[in-house]
């Protein structure tokens, strides 16, 4: 595994000033930089930091080299997708203050909805399974346990909540009316095509993909438009352990709770009788021990090492 290049911060990661370009806005793991002159109004810097985030919460603590590897898997990703769907990455020259771990994007018009493909029941999905025996108004096999393989894929979109919400599973009909229906359909079989091709390629590598969440925009300048009007184009991440749950091949067992390569380690953390925390009170989580950190930071490199078969450096 690649070296690490800090040691984890107990207070939030500031977003750094960058020469020629202006910060505006900040989200639980990404800060969003534009052009300081406004010559060019159609790009944006995309920046990952190395803030981790769990049940609605910024954690106090950042794990090292964690915004490297979400930006250098999506740029792996974004290249084995690129003959299914566009994607927003004009350039990786970026400021040398945020080298490997920033992007240069087309600026997109987004689309409200979180596109969720699911191949395995667990989860959100699993809950509202358990409920009525569907996942947004898609009927499924009676007797399916946490973490069963699906007959097929399923697209399960949901509504993007605000920071500190929970995003709302919703069924296809109601995508439809916010977007359209052709868009919506566009949505649903562009999501579970990228969700096929991941899944093979995961596979490869010995690794489960149970679900992932992908996010689309329209270029606002018409310039990607065709037949069917403007273009889908995948942005933000795309399949990393912050958007999609993979899961060990090997250790695959339905009936019981998977281990996962993301932040398995923090939330089993956060809701153990050693951190303290109470999740049900308004208070923020406390900071993370130094084994923890260290644990995390090891399972997204060897997330990233297993699917890329390339050293994490």
């Amino acid at each position: 595994m690649g070296a690490m290049s800090t040691q984890g911060e107990t207070a939030h990661q500031q977003a750094p000033a960058l020469p020629g370009w202006r910060h505006t806005y900040s989200g639980k793991i990404r800060d969003l930089y534009v052009p300081d002159d406004d010559a060019a109004d159609d790009v944006v810097l995309v920046v990952a930091s190395d803030k981790i985030s769990a049940y609605d919460h910024v954690l106090p603590t950042t794990i090292p080299d964690k915004g490297r590897v979400l930006t250098q898997l999506s740029l792996w990703w974004f290249d084995r997708l690129s003959d299914l769907v566009e994607n927003h990455v004009v350039s990786t020259d970026v400021p040398a203050e945020v080298a490997g771990r920033a992007m240069i994007c087309r600026r997109l018009e987004m689309y409200p909805v979180e596109c969720v493909a699911r191949g395995y029941l667990t989860g959100s999905g699993l809950a509202e399974y358990r409920e009525t025996g569907a996942v947004t108004g898609i009927p499924l096999p009676s007797g399916l346990r946490d973490g069963d393989r699906l007959p097929e894929p399923i697209f399960t979109p949901a509504t993007k909540a605000e920071v500190g919400e929970h995003d709302e599973n919703v069924e296809l009909a109601r995508v439809a009316d916010m977007v359209g229906r052709d868009v919506a359909e566009r949505l649903r079989a562009t999501t579970l095509a990228v969700y096929d091709r991941a899944a093979t390629l995961a596979a490869d590598a010995g690794i489960l993909l149970a679900d992932t969440k992908l996010e689309f925009g329209a270029d606002p300048a018409g310039s990607s438009a065709g037949a069917d009007g403007p273009a889908l184009i995948l942005a933000d991440e795309v399949l990393t352990p912050d958007s999609s749950r993979f899961w060990p091949a090997d250790r695959w067992q339905p009936g019981r709770s998977q281990p996962s390569y993301d932040k398995q380690f923090v939330r089993d953390w956060l809701t153990s009788p050693e951190s303290g925390w109470d999740r049900a009170a308004d208070v923020p989580p406390p900071p993370l021990p130094e084994e923890v950190v260290q644990r995390t930071r090891a399972r997204y490199v060897e997330a990233y090492e297993r699917l890329t078969g390339q050293a994490f450096t």
